[in-house]
């Protein structure tokens, strides 16, 4: 079990959702074109169908990003899976499907790639999808040396995780620095504190090492706010810009 600083297999380049936004998000087409940029970890974002299948979509909603309504949740994986995810983004990958977390698993282990997966519940849900996306993920990675990093904004969704697959490394992410967030991400014994790059300062920096957890930022897409988290001591980075910074 992760539990030193020193302890910390996860490169410092992270792709955000496969590839940002040069592929249509959370499909394999994203995480392909994202790893022919040189990138070894990629982000994305997991919830539950209504037949407790674990499948990629950021949104509660598949309105945005595939040609579906309502809420993405509400439907059976077989019906999920018969979605066209892809062309909103592009005629160039129109009918790109849905993605489950057994097939990016099965992607990420043959090419030895390492995964950030937010735990992204439909609302109503943190706590079971927290659980539920551990459990398939402790199973996918079972004989794998390159876990996944579960990370979610929902600290239930982090306790039915840690409930359930307690080996697997948890982190904590922060759109704001609320009431308890370091007591809270202690109590979960999580890793990790990924936060929204501004709110990083040196302070904060060596409050959240200090603490014996590591410092992430998501969305990174400016080069001199790459420059300034290195320079600060942070030690991973989410971009959509896979084809701007050099993750080698």
């Amino acid at each position: 079990m992760l539990n030193t600083l020193s302890e910390w297999p996860y490169p410092r380049w992270i792709a955000h959702r496969g590839a940002g936004k040069l592929a249509p998000e959370n499909t394999l087409a994203a995480f392909r074109l994202g790893a022919q940029h040189g990138y070894q970890m990629f982000e994305c974002d997991a919830k539950l169908s209504r037949d407790g299948v674990v499948f990629l979509m950021h949104d509660a909603t598949l309105n945005r990003t595939t040609n579906g309504q309502g809420i993405g949740g509400d439907l059976t994986w077989h019906d999920l899976a018969q979605l066209d995810a892809g062309s909103w983004h592009s005629r160039a990958y129109a009918g790109e499907p849905l993605l489950s977390l057994a097939n990016l698993a099965r992607f990420c282990q043959r090419n030895r790639y390492f995964l950030n997966i937010e735990i992204k519940p439909t609302p109503g849900t943190d706590q079971v999808t927290g659980q539920v996306v551990a459990e398939h993920a402790a199973a996918l990675w079972a004989h794998a040396d390159n876990l996944p990093l579960l990370t979610s904004f929902k600290p239930e969704a982090l306790a039915g995780a840690k409930t359930t697959a307690p080996h697997l490394p948890r982190g904590l992410l922060l759109d704001t620095l609320w009431e308890g967030w370091l007591t809270t991400a202690r109590q979960l014994e999580c890793r990790a504190i990924v936060c929204h790059y501004a709110l990083w300062d040196a302070s904060l920096v060596n409050q959240v090492h200090a603490a014996g957890m590591r410092c992430l930022s998501y969305t990174v897409n400016d080069e001199w706010a790459t420059e300034w988290l290195i320079a600060l001591g942070t030690d991973g980075i989410i971009t959509d810009r896979v084809d701007v910074f050099s993750p080698v």
